[in-house]
Formats: C-alpha cells, structure tokens, sequence
C-alpha cells in the first residue's frame, strides 16, 4: 500500500524519484508505474497493476456503449502512460500531464493506500485543507450517527 507524503523537486526533463517505499509497491512484470488524470482530483493518479486492474474490471462491468464505459475508457485507459523507472528510481511524467496540472517545480506525491496522485504543491496545499475540513466534519457526523444507533438499540431492549 501507498502511505505517507512526499515533496519532490521535478527536474528540467519532467523526472521525478519515486519514493522506495512506492517503487517496492509496484514489483511485478512491469518495473514502473501507470498514470493518468485523476478523475476525482486535479492532479496525476497512478499506481501498479493492481490500480489498472481494478480500474479495469470497473469498466469491464459495464456494457459496452455504456455512457460511463465510454467515458472511463476515455478519461482512464486514453490518458493512461506507463511509466518506467530508469536506474535512478526515476519516472518522465508525460510534458501533457504536467502542463494539465501545472507541475513545473516542487511537486507533492500522496500515498492513498492502492494508489497515489502527484500534485503541485501549491494546489496539494489547497486540497489537503479542504480534505481536512472534509474528513472533520464528515467523521462528526459518523459519531453522531453512531451515538444514535446506539441510543436508538439501547431504548429499543
């Protein structure tokens, strides 16, 4: 699993070091990464096989000339890029991705358990404030709720 946040400066050819910890996650025939833009989030997603995979039999469950099939197709599998390491531990982000979410400097990796996305920093800033804000208050209603339940199963016996 992808864990934990790191800053990594992106050199003039797009190349980024992959933390070790991410590299060893994504052992297997492939020695490298895909990626593409992240459906959720205005930032680069990517991961392992396992990520394409998963995001593959998602669009596998849908029927062809489904809407949502055409459109993960195109937004997943048409943006895709499969990234080698070179001897380094290094990916080249592709010039479109990085120009799409404006990656020019210091970018921010994120470990999300199964996948990761690489943001700029300035945005990832933005994003992990409003996700803060997110999760706070999501996280208090989820106490409220179960609270209640446990009211609720307590007046019931």
């Amino acid at each position: 699993m992808f864990f934990s946040t790191f800053e990594k400066q992106l050199d003039g050819k797009r190349r980024i070091v992959v933390p070790q910890e991410f590299r060893a996650q994504t052992a297997g025939p492939f020695d490298g990464v895909v990626c593409f833009p992240s459906i959720e989030a205005d930032c680069i997603e990517g991961g392992g096989k396992a990520l394409f995979d998963r995001y593959n039999q998602v669009i596998e469950e849908l029927e062809f000339g489904d809407p949502l099939r055409s459109a993960l197709e195109v937004s997943i599998l048409g943006g895709m890029a499969q990234l080698s390491y070179d001897t380094a531990g290094r990916i080249t982000l592709p010039e479109v991705l990085c120009q799409q979410f404006g990656l020019t400097d210091w970018v921010v990796v994120v470990g999300l358990g199964d996948r990761f996305q690489i943001w700029s920093r300035e945005a990832f800033q933005a994003h992990r404030a409003a996700q803060r804000t997110v999760a706070r208050d999501g996280l208090a209603a989820l106490r409220a709720q179960q609270r209640a339940a446990r009211l609720s199963a307590g007046s019931a016996g």
